[in-house]
């Protein structure tokens, strides 16, 4: 093991700890998402940990803020935001498959490494336009109707919403540039992220409201969503 993979290594486990401590996570959820942060490293190395760590740290934020105005809506996250180990694996593990994709394929691993990105921005669209729409969001409508509807319901969307899902997609999409270089990718990064976005939004005024699936299943589908949505950018662009 070269000696950055031991600097890592013990970073993830100080991380993990923190996470622990701190009660951000669950212990399982942060023995999880050490394992994904593990993968996205060998994979993307060092850049797919900081995407991994710019979307926790930017939905911890935003779960936090506006905690108050979120409690007496009746919509705030349970637990104070504390996520658990299946909450963790749907928000990053098709980022964290991808990046094992990337390791297993070097000769493919910039695809793999796009795909990763593109499903964290999604992740990171999805939190931040929910968590932070409710505070600023003034009108609400449903996404399949158009009609008003009631803040924090499935499928309920609002402008501000968007826009601050955009900027979590962007976030994402600005350290994908960073470290590989400013391209059109990272541009189709924050497409890829809106789209998973409107994809999650879809998938919960549907089928989530008619219980057909849970929280985390839409999650997860709408991170493979976007992925998928990025690889095909490759296709097109």
């Amino acid at each position: 093991m070269h000696s950055t993979d031991i600097i890592v290594l013990l970073f993830i486990c100080a991380m993990v700890a923190a996470s622990i401590v701190f009660r951000k996570l669950t212990v399982a959820g942060a023995l999880t998402g050490g394992c994904l942060a593990a993968l996205l490293y060998k994979g993307a190395g060092i850049t797919g940990i900081i995407m991994l760590g710019a979307f926790f740290v930017a939905g911890t934020a935003a779960t936090a803020f506006g905690r108050r105005r979120k409690e007496q809506l009746g919509i705030a996250e349970h637990n104070k935001g504390r996520r658990n180990a299946g909450q963790v694996l749907a928000n990053g593990g098709v980022a964290a498959l991808a990046g094992l994709l990337a390791w297993m394929y070097p000769q493919q691993a910039s695809l793999w490494q796009l795909a990763a990105a593109a499903s964290l921005a999604s992740a990171s669209a999805d939190t931040l336009s929910s968590e932070m729409g409710s505070v600023y969001g003034r009108s609400f409508y449903n996404i399949l109707t158009l009609k008003k509807d009631q803040c924090g319901l499935d499928g309920v969307i609002s402008l501000e919403g968007t826009l601050w899902g955009i900027a979590g997609s962007a976030l994402i999409a600005g350290v994908f540039a960073i470290a590989y270089g400013y391209s059109v990718l990272a541009l189709w990064i924050v497409v890829a992220g809106f789209i998973g976005n409107m994809a999650d939004s879809l998938l919960g005024a549907s089928l989530e409201r008619k219980a057909w699936l849970k929280n985390d299943q839409v999650n997860f589908l709408n991170t493979l969503i976007a992925a998928l949505a990025g690889i095909a950018g490759t296709r097109l662009l």
